[in-house]
């Protein structure tokens, strides 16, 4: 009834929304804004404050505001005080040598759909984020993250992967989903203590979902701002297709594996899984009488956090990789020559031969800057009024740090925009360090699985040019090297073929 009266006026839905948050904003109170925080690039909208202008484009407007106000400015997100750090310099100042204040993630909209949304890694703050991070960085340290023991796992999936390709027989294909089935059985072997059948048709939709939910979380972002636009009609906002795809993921992990493994794990349990570590030494703290925020909530957590993790940041850098090396085949060529030199063709590349593979090094690490698949890293909260360059940040201002503007920074990498492997090799080609490469951020909050990931693309990339050559879908046609915006930047869906050597 309510809103046959609206569009009675003429009115969409949209448009009826719009308009009443506007008169909201005009006799909604008013507060001061505070003083001296970072300059403020272009006046904000009513009530929607500057999201309109960051909707469409958020990466280019970002750039045209560092380029206007610097490498440190404010904006409103509704009317949220928000702080861009936009310069290492600056990120180095506020999220490394003030870590307490920086540390705690704001109360974001999809976190708080559901229950135990704020518990885990990635969302969590204060305790619950400090303890949880250190027992599954333990844990995942005695699983062998960093080690040999692991490559020899990650090593079993790139074999897989090379067989899958090699059934594809040269074919144009989209390799997205078959690329992200093979990682992520590596984080599946660790904390389901099993790998699933590439073919497995739930496996594959599950991925899919979490592949979906990478965009959708872009598409919902002014949930975070006004999240009651959620019950509008419809799914305006796609609140409800998120959530739905959230809870088929939660019921696989709990219903199949977290609840039925529980049951059956004791202090003399044997099972290798995360989930099995987890319980135990959950259940070791909780019977010591010790404060502990280990339960069941965080577990479930924990493991969705490193399933996505996990899967979507390194098969993303993979197939940026396959699209950089599609528009320049010599330097694909020069890889392939390098690895047949130290490797050879008789055998898999192992984590042995890495330091030798330096130019291989240098083109993943030029793909992961150039890429900048995670441009705006995850928002973090200001807990206690403090100063950054001189500016003030007050107490409870959202914290966005923009890594493109670091790993895109002509100061430090010269011609930041062009693919350039040999930026990262000095004069005797050995492998050069820059304390502005950030593409697992930096600070306390910088990406667990950094060295799981490094492990994850030497050993697929080695395995993959070593075996193949990679060619676009169709000679002398090039797809475009553009990115899909969500929580990470995706390149545009493309045909790849790949021809056995």
């Amino acid at each position: 009834m309510f809103w046959d009266i609206v569009q009675s006026f003429g009115l969409s839905p949209l448009v009826f929304v719009v308009l009443l948050l506007t008169l909201v904003y005009f006799f909604m109170p008013r507060s001061n804004q505070p003083v001296n925080i970072p300059p403020i690039p272009q006046r904000p909208f009513p009530f929607l404050g500057h999201f309109p202008m960051i909707a469409k484009n958020p990466r280019g407007k970002m750039e045209e505001w560092t380029a206007k106000s610097g490498n440190i400015f404010s904006i409103y997100i509704g009317n949220q005080l928000t702080v861009v750090l936009s310069g290492y310099d600056v990120m180095k100042e506020a999220l490394v040598k003030q870590p307490d204040i920086f540390s705690d993630r704001p109360k974001l909209f999809i976190p708080s759909l559901t229950e135990n949304g704020y518990k885990g890694i990635l969302p969590a703050s204060g305790e619950t984020w400090k303890e949880q991070r250190t027992v599954t960085l333990s844990i995942l340290r005695s699983f062998g993250m960093g080690k040999n023991s692991l490559a020899e796992k990650i090593g079993e999936e790139v074999e897989a992967y090379v067989d899958a390709l090699k059934d594809l027989k040269s074919e144009p294909s989209n390799v997205r989903t078959l690329t992200n089935n093979c990682v992520s059985n590596v984080i599946c072997n660790i904390i389901f203590g099993k790998r699933f059948d590439l073919g497995d048709p739930y496996f594959v939709h599950l991925l899919e979902i979490l592949n979906e939910q990478v965009v959708l979380v872009g598409e919902t972002a002014i949930l975070n701002v006004y999240p009651w636009l959620r019950f509008l009609p419809g799914d305006l906002f796609k609140a409800k297709k998120l959530l739905e795809n959230f809870n088929e993921v939660l019921s696989f992990v709990n219903d199949r594996y977290v609840v039925p493994m529980s049951k059956n794990i004791d202090e003399n349990n044997t099972d290798s899984s995360l989930i099995a570590a987890y319980v135990q030494e959950m259940r070791k703290r909780q019977s010591s009488g010790k404060p502990t925020t280990m339960d069941d909530g965080n577990l479930t957590r924990v493991i969705l956090n490193l399933f996505l993790a996990g899967t979507e940041t390194t098969s993303t850098t993979i197939v940026w990789f396959y699209l950089f090396m599609i528009h320049h085949p010599d330097i694909l060529t020069k890889v392939y020559e390098e690895i047949e030199d130290v490797v050879g063709r008789e055998r898999a590349p192992s984590m042995l031969d890495k330091p030798k593979l330096n130019y291989l090094n240098a083109c993943i690490m030029e793909t992961q800057r150039l890429a900048s698949i995670v441009p705006f890293s995850l928002q973090h909260v200001c807990t206690k009024t403090t100063t950054v360059q001189g500016y003030t940040i007050p107490e409870g201002t959202t914290v966005i740090p923009n890594l493109d503007r670091v790993l895109w920074d002509e100061k430090t990498w010269g011609d930041p925009r062009n693919y350039r492997p040999e930026r990262f090799l000095d004069g005797d080609r050995n492998l050069k360090n820059y304390e502005e490469f950030v593409p697992f951020s930096l600070g306390r909050r910088v990406c667990l699985g950094e060295s799981l990931a490094k492990m994850e693309l030497f050993l697929f990339l080695a395995g993959i040019c070593q075996r193949f050559d990679i060619q676009p879908a169709v000679k002398g046609q090039l797809p475009p090297l553009k990115g899909v915006f969500g929580i990470t930047s995706a390149p545009e869906a493309y045909k790849v073929r790949f021809v056995e050597r």
